[in-house]
């Protein structure tokens, strides 16, 4: 932090199962304080899968917070702070797709909302896909869907794709892939 700025209190205000709430007091030049939000995630991964036709493979599923069905890449949670992002963007690839793969390629990494989160995503690249067997959770619904990426893009710019992760990881893909 800056000489400027300076965490003198952090209080927890609530403990979630992926997220814990705390109200840090910051203290401002010496002189001020004032109360900020700061939600902790333990973090994520995700994966882009790209089929052999060049497909790439979404998910669809309801998103509680937005009260609608999202198109979104695969993913999810870390299962601890510390877990390698490549172990979890594996295992989420397989839990929601149904395929695996055996070398999964580091593509980004985001940081969904750094005004008041530390959330972090690594995404990766997932080819040359092996069948598998999808394993979802007992409160998960996805419906797998293929898409091209120019079709992806096009939902991208007429608003159909606002979940950021996804967005960031298909056009990183594009420009990487030329695509």
């Amino acid at each position: 932090m800056s000489e400027k700025i300076k965490r003198v209190k952090r209080e927890l205000k609530f403990k979630g199962k992926i997220l814990d709430f705390y109200q840090d007091t910051m203290q401002i030049d010496g002189e001020r304080t004032a109360v900020w939000d700061f939600i902790s995630h333990k973090g994520a991964a995700a994966v882009v899968p790209v089929t052999k036709e060049g497909k790439i493979l979404m998910v669809r599923q309801y998103r509680n917070a937005l009260e609608r069905y999202t198109l979104e890449i695969p993913a999810g949670a870390l299962n601890e702070a510390d877990e390698p992002g490549i172990i979890c963007a594996g295992r989420e690839l397989e839990e929601e797709t149904g395929f695996r793969c055996e070398n999964l390629e580091w593509l980004i990494t985001v940081r969904t909302t750094v005004a008041f989160c530390n959330e972090r995503i690594e995404i990766y690249v997932a080819r040359d896909l092996i069948p598998a067997k999808q394993h979802l959770d007992e409160d998960e619904f996805i419906e797998i869907e293929e898409y091209t990426i120019e079709e992806l893009k096009e939902k991208i710019y007429s608003g159909e794709i606002e979940d950021s992760k996804t967005i960031s990881a298909l056009l990183a893909y594009a420009v990487k892939y030329g695509k």
